[in-house]
């Protein structure tokens, strides 16, 4: 079986909007960073940071903020990250203002009516309501549901960045037949393995926000046994009251290894989909879908060792960070085969 990939005229756009999928795993990465180090809450008012733009940094406005905020003093190290991510993030609507200014140009003043809008448009959404759960986070004092949320948010803007990327990138698969009926019963599998990666997130940024990562604090056992104490129904108790702070959280030990607990068993139901979606695409026998399956195998065994990593020595930052990112890149790769897998066409002309 033989494969060809057609590459198209690029669109009006692509460079901006891959520029914009970088910046924002940037974004990402930083957020990451700024959960990890408890500064969620380093700036007690929003938007801005005691009531400045960027953060008080001389003598005397650290002791106007205190006096200001007596209950919250200003702690540097996690006032920075925090007012940074922030200004970070509502850049990234600049970005998406751009980009749906592209895409109303192109559809409306040049008639070119296969130019995506709809993901312009969802995106400046999330944008803006990435911005509200920003604000939520610290109104309701890192509320577990919010900061969950607003994980997702996030994973969701990069991933839907990234999907416009490829799709302004004008490039599509061309398979023989064979290939292409091989092709198309990896679909369902594909979003399959996306569906469960996004919920395996989900349960990480729940076991995050819970402050649950060190629940289990030994592998492969979980405190010394293969099924310790767990309260799953309080550790999955969506209803909870709100506030008043859920700095360092609220749940006790059996609540908190339900969650790792179900974060590790969800780890390995992803692996042995990822696993066998990996086989899928090899079996294809031909060179995208091969280079597709490598970089998928690639980023499951880092993810899968950082996050062992992450135990065995005790949440190191930047290991917990660099899973983080591991996450949105796996989200990133799933997203850009389900783009290949859905808009392969048939060469009617390969033998």
């Amino acid at each position: 079986m033989l494969e060809h990939q057609l590459k198209t005229t690029r669109k009006s756009g692509f460079l901006f909007a891959a520029s914009a999928t970088a910046f924002a795993l940037c974004v990402v990465v930083l957020g990451a960073f700024t959960r990890l180090v408890d500064a969620g809450l380093g700036c007690p008012d929003w938007p801005v940071c005691y009531g400045h733009v960027l953060w008080p940094m001389e003598a005397h406005e650290i002791a106007q903020a205190n006096a200001l905020f007596p209950d919250t003093p200003v702690e540097m190290d996690k006032t920075w990250p925090e007012q940074v991510h922030r200004l970070l993030a509502a850049s990234l609507g600049f970005f998406c203002i751009v980009l749906l200014s592209i895409a109303c140009w192109q559809r409306f003043a040049k008639k070119q009516h296969n130019y995506p809008l709809k993901l312009p448009l969802l995106l400046l959404g999330m944008v803006i309501l990435q911005g509200m759960f920003g604000m939520w986070t610290v109104t309701l004092k890192l509320w577990p549901q919010v900061v969950t949320a607003h994980l997702l948010g996030g994973f969701a803007t990069v991933s839907l960045l990234a999907l416009l990327t490829l799709r302004l990138q004008g490039a599509q698969w061309q398979f023989d037949q064979d290939s292409m009926m091989a092709a198309l019963r990896i679909r369902r599998w594909v979003v399959l393995c996306l569906c469960l990666l996004v919920l395996q997130i989900a349960l990480g940024g729940w076991t995050s926000s819970n402050y649950a990562a060190l629940a289990c604090p030994d592998f492969p056992h979980c405190q010394t046994t293969w099924w310790p104490v767990m309260d799953f129904a309080q550790g999955f108790n969506f209803f909870q009251d709100i506030g008043p702070n859920y700095l360092g959280g609220v749940m006790d030990s059996a609540a908190r290894t339900a969650i790792h607990y179900s974060h590790r068993i969800g780890a390995l139901i992803v692996s042995a989909a990822l696993l066998v979606l990996i086989v899928k695409l090899l079996r294809l026998q031909v060179p995208a879908a091969r280079r597709w399956a490598l970089a998928l195998l690639v980023l499951l065994a880092l993810q899968v060792s950082l996050g062992i990593s992450n135990v065995v020595f005790a949440l190191p930052l930047y290991v917990a960070v660099a899973h983080n990112v591991c996450g949105a890149l796996l989200l990133i790769t799933l997203v850009g085969l389900c783009h290949r897998l859905f808009s392969v066409r048939t060469n009617n002309l390969l033998t």
